[in-house]
């Protein structure tokens, strides 16, 4: 009787990734797995510490939704599904007033969703599927993770065939501290595929129908035929096809337990969702001339 534990040690030592990814599976041990491990320059602080002086750059740059129930309805949406993830950070999330459909996220918990599309998601479940989607980048490291094969490629260790492209948002300086911010280039589709089926199960276990992160997908790879221009920047950074989107589907129907009910939509979707189609409809403020240094020429009497 005693045979079947000391058979479960010892397939988990002789085959120890068929171990692992028989719980990467089991939405029921999210919080135990080992997400995210791998070869890494960075500590989780150096990490946080990263996403911070980016996404610091990013409020700079990006004009931030403060409108009180938009802003809170997004953080509490996010913390439910990080509650739920195999993150170990904590995370702040805010909303970019922008018509292009997407969101993303930094190094160390931060994530920016942008109000085109909470308007293309017209229920709860899409946008979650979305941004769990985002937390699923944070929880497995991609953006550090990537970095560090890229500055192991910088000095010859590795070869880079290797990479295939991969997500490069900084460059670090080795073995010194932190990276400085140089460009946004696309996730690998490996990291992609790591984060759609981690993101899944994410909005799974938060409650969520898993089901909206299809129909998500499938609005935006219809927005790819429809207008390919317009969303040149979001498809470069998240690639959509079909391949991508059966692979999800794949996902739901067989490792997700099902459920006698899901959340799909809620009324405090619904109304903080009015609240964003209120604010892209305000009149704009004329925009403000740039601060110069410069003396205006006195008028000639």
């Amino acid at each position: 009787m005693q045979a079947a534990p000391l058979l479960v040690v010892s397939l988990a030592l002789a085959f120890p990734s068929l171990y692992a990814q028989s719980k990467m599976d089991d939405p029921s041990q999210i919080g135990n797995r080992d997400v995210g491990k791998g070869v890494n320059f960075y500590s989780q602080e150096k990490e946080i510490a990263l996403g911070k002086q980016l996404a610091q750059e990013v409020q700079r740059q990006a004009k931030i939704v403060d409108e009180p129930i938009i802003a809170e309805y997004i953080n509490r949406l996010g913390q439910n599904l990080v509650r739920n993830s195999d993150a170990k950070v904590p995370f702040t999330f805010q909303v970019i007033d922008s018509d292009v459909p997407n969101a993303f996220s930094l190094p160390g918990g931060y994530v920016f969703v942008n109000t085109g599309l909470i308007e293309l998601a017209e229920e709860e479940d899409e946008l979650a599927g979305a941004m769990a989607h985002e937390i699923a980048h944070v929880a497995a490291r991609h953006m550090t993770r990537e970095a560090t094969k890229s500055q192991l490629t910088s000095i010859g260790i590795l070869p880079l065939g290797l990479l295939f492209g991969g997500w490069v948002g900084a460059i670090a300086r080795p073995a010194i501290g932190l990276a400085t911010p140089v460009t946004f280039r696309s996730f690998s589709r490996a990291d992609e595929s790591e984060a759609d089926y981690l993101g899944v199960q994410y909005m799974y276990a938060a409650g969520y129908d898993p089901t909206g992160v299809i129909n998500i997908f499938e609005k935006l790879d219809a927005l790819n035929y429809r207008k390919p221009a317009g969303l040149s920047r979001l498809l470069a950074t998240h690639p959509m096809d079909r391949d991508r989107i059966q692979k999800a589907e794949k996902e739901i129907q067989e490792i997700l337990p099902a459920r006698a009910q899901y959340v799909v939509n809620t009324s405090d979707y619904h109304d903080m969702r009015q609240k964003v189609f209120a604010w892209e409809a305000r009149p704009k403020p004329p925009e403000q001339p740039h601060p110069t240094l410069l003396k205006p020429t006195e008028p000639r009497p």
